[in-house]
């Protein structure tokens, strides 16, 4: 039976594995992959220059191997847990040769976006059209507040392929700061290892719940000063991962209140990009992403940090009361 002892140890196992291979990659990546730091970015992160990036792989490696432990030991869908680990996995390849390019190769916009974004499409859709195909309640999606499903039919598979690519890239541009990313994902993620133990939904229950436990590890060394950056290695595969789960689970919709925080960061470079046009050369922020407006204002980068926190976990709160 699935409880909350498996989601305890599943978390630790992930967390155990990733604090260990964190630790190790430091030296090895620190050697190879420096990150090179965009100009346009806050004054203050200059200092951050030749720190290890690409650290994303330790917590990809923990999580995958205590997600697929848990599933074995624990008995998951196989079928649910495979596609979960699928996107996962595919989406941190497409950030490890974004960033193998850029870090290691020095080539400074690593991927073309036409190749990056084709790259997402392809597993996306292949994860909708799988879904559509092969899973029970196949094109159904679930509506929180109004309880109730709604079949999507023709459309489920643009959906999916919108969430993964929304969902993936917010939490990409949310990778901007010390322990950012990795702190507001171990709160999403652990808020839906315990709504897949409510409704009994294993495989999505034990992947969030390893990511979470990645996310910790990994934390131990990426909170601030970072010794090491998941790179898009770690935050396309996260954003990935998390949306993959969520649709498994049929809880794509609470991505966005679980997960607002992610919404609000990708909102914010929407916004000033379209403002920025719409008036010639005016900004609505100081800076886009979001997190660096407030740096501009004034606030150190752990307070920002810390405070989104805090927004993320009130955010899980009140999803989980709306479950």
């Amino acid at each position: 039976a699935m409880n909350y002892i498996n989601i305890v140890i599943i978390i630790l196992i992930a967390f155990i594995i990733s604090v260990i291979l964190t630790k190790l990659a430091i030296p090895v990546l620190r050697a190879k992959a420096g990150q090179n730091i965009r100009e346009e970015g806050p004054e203050s992160h200059l200092s951050k220059a030749g720190t290890p990036s690409m650290g994303g792989i330790a917590i990809i490696i923990g999580a995958a191997i205590a997600a697929a432990a848990g599933g074995l030991i624990w008995g998951a869908s196989a079928s649910d847990m495979i596609v979960i680990l699928f996107v996962f996995v595919g989406f941190g390849l497409i950030g490890f040769f974004d960033d193998y390019l850029k870090v290691i190769k020095k080539n400074n916009l690593g991927l073309r976006a036409y190749q990056k974004f084709g790259l997402q499409i392809v597993i996306s859709v292949i994860l909708a059209v799988f879904l559509a195909n092969c899973s029970e309640g196949s094109t159904l999606v679930f509506i929180p507040f109004a309880n109730i499903y709604v079949d999507f039919g023709i459309w489920y598979i643009p959906f999916i392929v919108f969430v993964v690519l929304a969902m993936t890239n917010a939490v990409n541009l949310t990778d901007g700061l010390d322990g950012l990313a990795s702190g507001v994902t171990a709160l999403v993620t652990l808020f839906f290892s315990i709504a897949g133990v409510i409704y009994g939904l294993a495989a999505g229950a034990y992947f969030c719940a390893a990511v979470c436990g990645g996310c910790l590890g990994f934390l131990v060394f990426n909170r601030n000063p970072a010794k090491i950056f998941m790179g898009d290695t770690g935050s396309l595969a996260l954003g990935g991962g998390l949306a993959a789960a969520a649709i498994v689970m049929k809880m794509e919709l609470f991505l966005p209140v679980a997960g607002l925080l992610y919404v609000i960061e990708a909102l914010s470079v929407v916004l000033q990009v379209g403002y920025f046009k719409l008036t010639k050369g005016k900004r609505l922020f100081r800076m886009a992403p979001i997190h660096h407006h407030f740096e501009k204002c004034g606030f150190r980068e752990v307070q920002v940090v810390t405070a989104f926190w805090i927004f993320t976990a009130v955010c899980c709160f009140v999803s989980l009361i709306i479950i």
